[in-house]
Protein backbone atom coordinates (compact mmCIF):
# COMPACT_ATOMS: atom_id res chain seq x y z
CA UNK A 1 0.00 0.00 0.00
CA UNK A 2 3.19 2.38 0.50
CA UNK A 3 4.12 1.78 -2.61
CA UNK A 4 1.48 2.29 -4.50
CA UNK A 5 0.61 5.75 -2.40
CA UNK A 6 3.92 6.64 -3.00
CA UNK A 7 3.59 6.46 -7.04
CA UNK A 8 0.15 7.75 -6.60
CA UNK A 9 1.93 11.48 -5.51
CA UNK A 10 4.07 10.78 -7.93
CA UNK A 11 1.61 10.10 -10.65
CA UNK A 12 -0.91 13.29 -9.11
CA UNK A 13 2.63 15.68 -9.92
CA UNK A 14 3.20 14.70 -13.02
CA UNK A 15 -0.26 14.30 -14.69
CA UNK A 16 -0.74 17.73 -13.27
CA UNK A 17 2.07 19.00 -15.61
CA UNK A 18 0.09 17.41 -18.80
CA UNK A 19 -3.50 18.55 -17.14
CA UNK A 20 -2.47 21.75 -16.68
CA UNK A 21 -1.05 21.91 -20.51
CA UNK A 22 -3.49 20.15 -22.10
CA UNK A 23 -5.81 22.64 -20.81
CA UNK A 24 -4.34 25.23 -22.94
CA UNK A 25 -5.14 22.86 -26.35
CA UNK A 26 -8.83 22.19 -25.41
CA UNK A 27 -9.11 26.00 -25.13
CA UNK A 28 -7.85 26.89 -28.43
CA UNK A 29 -9.61 24.15 -30.29
CA UNK A 30 -13.24 24.74 -28.75
CA UNK A 31 -12.86 28.23 -29.86
CA UNK A 32 -11.28 28.56 -32.85
CA UNK A 33 -11.26 24.80 -33.80
CA UNK A 34 -8.10 24.28 -34.52
CA UNK A 35 -5.05 22.76 -32.21
CA UNK A 36 -2.52 25.45 -31.35
CA UNK A 37 0.61 23.01 -31.93
CA UNK A 38 3.43 25.51 -30.91
CA UNK A 39 1.51 25.55 -27.30
CA UNK A 40 4.41 22.61 -25.65
CA UNK A 41 7.00 25.77 -26.89
CA UNK A 42 4.55 28.31 -25.55
CA UNK A 43 5.25 26.44 -22.38
CA UNK A 44 9.15 26.09 -22.68
CA UNK A 45 9.05 29.83 -23.26
CA UNK A 46 7.30 30.42 -20.23
CA UNK A 47 9.36 28.11 -18.54
CA UNK A 48 12.35 30.11 -19.80
CA UNK A 49 10.16 33.67 -18.95
CA UNK A 50 10.11 32.62 -15.53
CA UNK A 51 13.85 31.58 -15.20
CA UNK A 52 14.86 35.05 -16.26
CA UNK A 53 12.10 36.85 -13.79
CA UNK A 54 12.97 34.73 -10.95
CA UNK A 55 16.83 35.47 -11.37
CA UNK A 56 16.05 39.19 -11.71
CA UNK A 57 13.89 39.34 -8.22
CA UNK A 58 16.43 36.76 -6.40
CA UNK A 59 19.07 39.76 -7.24
CA UNK A 60 17.34 42.44 -6.36
CA UNK A 61 14.99 41.07 -3.23
CA UNK A 62 16.76 37.76 -2.55
CA UNK A 63 18.31 39.25 1.22
CA UNK A 64 14.92 40.77 1.84
CA UNK A 65 12.29 38.70 0.56
CA UNK A 66 10.86 35.07 1.89
CA UNK A 67 11.10 32.80 -0.83
CA UNK A 68 7.46 32.26 -1.03
CA UNK A 69 7.05 35.70 -1.87
CA UNK A 70 9.47 35.90 -4.75
CA UNK A 71 7.95 32.31 -5.93
CA UNK A 72 4.71 34.37 -6.38
CA UNK A 73 5.63 37.06 -8.04
CA UNK A 74 7.27 34.93 -10.50
CA UNK A 75 4.10 33.16 -10.94
CA UNK A 76 1.64 36.00 -11.20
CA UNK A 77 4.86 38.11 -13.29
CA UNK A 78 5.52 35.20 -16.01
CA UNK A 79 1.78 34.61 -16.39
CA UNK A 80 1.76 38.21 -17.34
CA UNK A 81 4.06 38.16 -19.52
CA UNK A 82 3.20 34.67 -21.57
CA UNK A 83 0.22 35.91 -21.80
CA UNK A 84 1.34 38.15 -24.46
CA UNK A 85 3.50 35.44 -26.08
CA UNK A 86 0.39 33.32 -26.26
CA UNK A 87 -1.75 37.32 -27.65
CA UNK A 88 1.38 37.13 -30.31
CA UNK A 89 0.77 33.56 -31.20
CA UNK A 90 -3.15 34.21 -32.39
CA UNK A 91 -2.64 38.05 -33.86
CA UNK A 92 0.63 37.34 -35.80
CA UNK A 93 0.70 33.64 -36.72
CA UNK A 94 -2.95 32.17 -36.93
CA UNK A 95 -5.56 34.87 -37.49
CA UNK A 96 -4.28 35.76 -40.53
CA UNK A 97 -4.95 31.93 -41.47
CA UNK A 98 -8.44 32.02 -40.01
CA UNK A 99 -10.19 31.24 -43.41
CA UNK A 100 -7.61 29.14 -44.65
CA UNK A 101 -7.57 25.42 -44.75
CA UNK A 102 -6.95 23.45 -41.41
CA UNK A 103 -3.79 22.08 -42.56
CA UNK A 104 -1.91 25.44 -43.09
CA UNK A 105 -2.49 26.35 -39.65
CA UNK A 106 -1.62 23.26 -38.27
CA UNK A 107 1.73 23.75 -39.95
CA UNK A 108 1.61 27.10 -38.76
CA UNK A 109 1.75 25.93 -35.30
CA UNK A 110 4.33 23.54 -36.38
CA UNK A 111 6.76 26.17 -37.73
CA UNK A 112 5.73 28.92 -34.49
CA UNK A 113 7.31 26.40 -32.29
CA UNK A 114 10.34 26.13 -34.41
CA UNK A 115 11.12 29.52 -34.29
CA UNK A 116 10.62 29.84 -30.85
CA UNK A 117 13.38 26.73 -30.33
CA UNK A 118 15.44 28.41 -32.60
CA UNK A 119 15.29 31.44 -31.18
CA UNK A 120 16.15 30.58 -27.95
CA UNK A 121 19.22 28.86 -29.07
CA UNK A 122 20.15 32.20 -30.97
CA UNK A 123 19.40 34.00 -27.71
CA UNK A 124 20.84 31.80 -24.89
CA UNK A 125 22.90 29.25 -26.61
CA UNK A 126 22.73 25.40 -26.22
CA UNK A 127 23.72 25.36 -22.49
CA UNK A 128 21.44 23.79 -20.55
CA UNK A 129 20.65 26.41 -17.40
CA UNK A 130 18.80 25.75 -14.05
CA UNK A 131 16.02 27.41 -12.61
CA UNK A 132 16.58 28.99 -9.33
CA UNK A 133 15.38 27.06 -6.35
CA UNK A 134 12.68 29.67 -4.42
CA UNK A 135 11.36 27.36 -2.62
CA UNK A 136 13.32 25.19 -0.17
CA UNK A 137 12.33 21.58 -0.27
CA UNK A 138 11.29 19.58 2.39
CA UNK A 139 10.68 16.13 2.69
CA UNK A 140 7.61 14.54 4.65
CA UNK A 141 7.03 10.77 5.93
CA UNK A 142 3.78 9.43 6.63
CA UNK A 143 3.36 6.10 7.05
CA UNK A 144 6.23 4.73 5.08
CA UNK A 145 5.11 7.34 1.96
CA UNK A 146 7.48 10.31 1.15
CA UNK A 147 6.57 13.56 -0.56
CA UNK A 148 8.16 16.61 -0.59
CA UNK A 149 6.16 19.99 0.00
CA UNK A 150 7.42 20.84 -3.41
CA UNK A 151 5.45 17.83 -4.88
CA UNK A 152 2.28 19.04 -2.91
CA UNK A 153 2.66 22.42 -4.04
CA UNK A 154 2.56 21.72 -7.65
CA UNK A 155 -0.81 19.66 -7.03
CA UNK A 156 -2.33 21.97 -5.14
CA UNK A 157 -1.48 24.74 -7.25
CA UNK A 158 -2.81 22.73 -10.31
CA UNK A 159 -5.89 22.04 -9.06
CA UNK A 160 -6.44 25.95 -7.99
CA UNK A 161 -5.62 26.74 -11.31
CA UNK A 162 -7.61 24.40 -13.01
CA UNK A 163 -11.00 25.48 -10.28
CA UNK A 164 -10.28 29.00 -11.30
CA UNK A 165 -10.81 28.60 -14.94
CA UNK A 166 -13.42 26.63 -14.49
CA UNK A 167 -14.99 29.69 -12.34
CA UNK A 168 -13.95 31.79 -14.89
CA UNK A 169 -15.73 29.86 -17.91
CA UNK A 170 -18.88 29.09 -16.46
CA UNK A 171 -19.42 32.56 -14.27
CA UNK A 172 -18.11 35.14 -16.24
CA UNK A 173 -19.64 36.95 -19.66
CA UNK A 174 -16.20 36.10 -21.89
CA UNK A 175 -16.55 32.43 -20.37
CA UNK A 176 -19.89 32.35 -21.36
CA UNK A 177 -19.27 33.35 -24.88
CA UNK A 178 -16.06 30.89 -24.95
CA UNK A 179 -18.69 28.26 -24.32
CA UNK A 180 -20.94 29.23 -26.85
CA UNK A 181 -18.31 29.37 -29.66
CA UNK A 182 -17.54 25.85 -28.68
CA UNK A 183 -21.26 24.87 -28.88
CA UNK A 184 -21.53 27.02 -32.64
CA UNK A 185 -18.27 28.70 -34.04
CA UNK A 186 -20.64 29.59 -36.90
CA UNK A 187 -23.72 31.17 -34.96
CA UNK A 188 -22.41 33.01 -31.90
CA UNK A 189 -20.33 35.64 -34.28
CA UNK A 190 -23.57 37.08 -35.76
CA UNK A 191 -24.98 37.31 -32.09
CA UNK A 192 -22.35 39.85 -31.71
CA UNK A 193 -18.87 38.55 -30.26
CA UNK A 194 -16.15 39.67 -31.46
CA UNK A 195 -13.89 36.48 -32.76
CA UNK A 196 -10.80 39.05 -32.69
CA UNK A 197 -11.30 39.50 -29.05
CA UNK A 198 -12.36 35.83 -27.67
CA UNK A 199 -9.16 34.25 -29.80
CA UNK A 200 -6.73 36.29 -28.60
CA UNK A 201 -8.08 35.88 -25.13
CA UNK A 202 -8.60 32.25 -25.47
CA UNK A 203 -4.18 32.43 -26.71
CA UNK A 204 -3.92 34.23 -23.32
CA UNK A 205 -5.65 32.06 -21.09
CA UNK A 206 -3.79 29.21 -22.05
CA UNK A 207 -0.21 30.44 -22.54
CA UNK A 208 -0.93 32.05 -18.79
CA UNK A 209 -1.92 28.30 -17.23
CA UNK A 210 1.08 27.15 -19.36
CA UNK A 211 4.04 29.14 -17.81
CA UNK A 212 2.28 28.53 -14.62
CA UNK A 213 2.99 25.05 -15.55
CA UNK A 214 6.52 25.38 -16.54
CA UNK A 215 7.69 27.55 -13.47
CA UNK A 216 6.35 24.66 -11.68
CA UNK A 217 8.21 22.14 -13.56
CA UNK A 218 11.50 24.35 -12.82
CA UNK A 219 10.76 23.88 -9.00
CA UNK A 220 10.82 20.05 -9.78
CA UNK A 221 13.19 19.55 -12.32
CA UNK A 222 15.20 22.64 -12.65
CA UNK A 223 17.23 21.67 -16.14
CA UNK A 224 15.86 23.60 -18.75
CA UNK A 225 16.19 22.98 -22.40
CA UNK A 226 15.29 24.96 -25.50
CA UNK A 227 13.42 21.09 -26.56
CA UNK A 228 11.68 20.36 -23.46
CA UNK A 229 8.60 21.67 -24.53
CA UNK A 230 8.39 19.03 -27.44
CA UNK A 231 7.68 15.83 -25.25
CA UNK A 232 5.49 17.28 -22.99
CA UNK A 233 3.71 19.25 -25.22
CA UNK A 234 2.87 16.49 -27.54
CA UNK A 235 1.43 14.30 -24.54
CA UNK A 236 -0.84 17.49 -23.50
CA UNK A 237 -2.16 17.04 -27.00
CA UNK A 238 -2.40 13.16 -26.39
CA UNK A 239 -4.52 14.26 -23.47
CA UNK A 240 -6.63 16.81 -24.78
CA UNK A 241 -7.90 14.24 -28.01
CA UNK A 242 -8.55 11.27 -25.24
CA UNK A 243 -10.88 13.74 -23.06
CA UNK A 244 -12.76 15.41 -26.15
CA UNK A 245 -12.37 18.05 -28.58
CA UNK A 246 -13.07 21.17 -26.62
CA UNK A 247 -13.70 19.99 -22.98
CA UNK A 248 -11.71 21.47 -20.47
CA UNK A 249 -12.45 18.93 -18.02
CA UNK A 250 -11.82 15.68 -20.01
CA UNK A 251 -8.74 17.29 -20.56
CA UNK A 252 -7.81 17.84 -17.25
CA UNK A 253 -9.05 13.97 -16.61
CA UNK A 254 -7.32 12.44 -19.24
CA UNK A 255 -3.90 14.65 -18.39
CA UNK A 256 -3.88 13.31 -14.63
CA UNK A 257 -4.68 9.26 -16.22
CA UNK A 258 -2.12 9.53 -18.50
CA UNK A 259 0.18 10.88 -16.08
CA UNK A 260 -0.96 7.74 -13.62
CA UNK A 261 -0.61 5.20 -16.08
CA UNK A 262 2.97 5.89 -17.21
CA UNK A 263 3.72 5.79 -13.49
CA UNK A 264 2.03 2.90 -12.80
CA UNK A 265 3.64 1.14 -15.67
CA UNK A 266 6.65 1.73 -14.88
CA UNK A 267 5.72 -0.50 -11.31
CA UNK A 268 5.29 -3.17 -13.37
CA UNK A 269 7.52 -3.18 -16.48
CA UNK A 270 10.69 -1.53 -17.18
CA UNK A 271 10.45 1.95 -17.86
CA UNK A 272 11.28 1.78 -21.62
CA UNK A 273 7.90 0.54 -21.92
CA UNK A 274 6.01 3.12 -20.33
CA UNK A 275 5.21 4.96 -23.56
CA UNK A 276 4.58 1.95 -25.59
CA UNK A 277 2.04 1.03 -22.99
CA UNK A 278 0.44 4.32 -22.20
CA UNK A 279 -0.32 4.75 -26.00
CA UNK A 280 -1.31 1.24 -26.35
CA UNK A 281 -4.45 1.62 -23.70
CA UNK A 282 -5.15 5.06 -24.98
CA UNK A 283 -5.41 3.94 -28.62
CA UNK A 284 -7.97 0.93 -27.04
CA UNK A 285 -9.69 4.07 -25.14
CA UNK A 286 -10.20 5.80 -28.63
CA UNK A 287 -11.11 3.03 -30.41
CA UNK A 288 -14.18 2.16 -28.53
CA UNK A 289 -14.59 6.10 -26.98
CA UNK A 290 -13.46 7.66 -30.75
CA UNK A 291 -14.76 11.33 -29.73
CA UNK A 292 -12.77 11.06 -26.30
CA UNK A 293 -14.22 10.92 -22.85
CA UNK A 294 -16.74 14.28 -22.66
CA UNK A 295 -16.61 14.79 -26.77
CA UNK A 296 -20.40 15.64 -28.19
CA UNK A 297 -21.20 14.31 -31.61
CA UNK A 298 -22.58 17.85 -32.54
CA UNK A 299 -18.86 18.66 -31.93
CA UNK A 300 -17.81 16.03 -34.13
CA UNK A 301 -20.12 17.03 -36.66
CA UNK A 302 -19.65 20.80 -36.71
CA UNK A 303 -15.72 20.25 -36.77
CA UNK A 304 -14.15 17.57 -38.79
Amino acid sequence: MEYFLQNLINALQWGSFYAVISIGYSMVYGVLMLFNFAHGDIFMVGTYIGFGIATVLLALFGAIMPGWVIFLLTVAVTMFLTAWVGVFVEVVGYRPLRGAPRASAAITGLMIGIIFETGNLIILGAKRLSFPSLIESVSYNIGGVYFTNVKILIIVASLILMLALHTFIQKTKWGMAMRAMSYDFQAVPLMGVSINILAPLTFALGAGLASVAGVLYGQAYPVLDPYMGILLGWKAFVAAILGGRGSIMGAALAGYLLGAIEIFTAMVFPSTFRDLIAYTIILIILTFRPRGFFGMAHSTQLRL
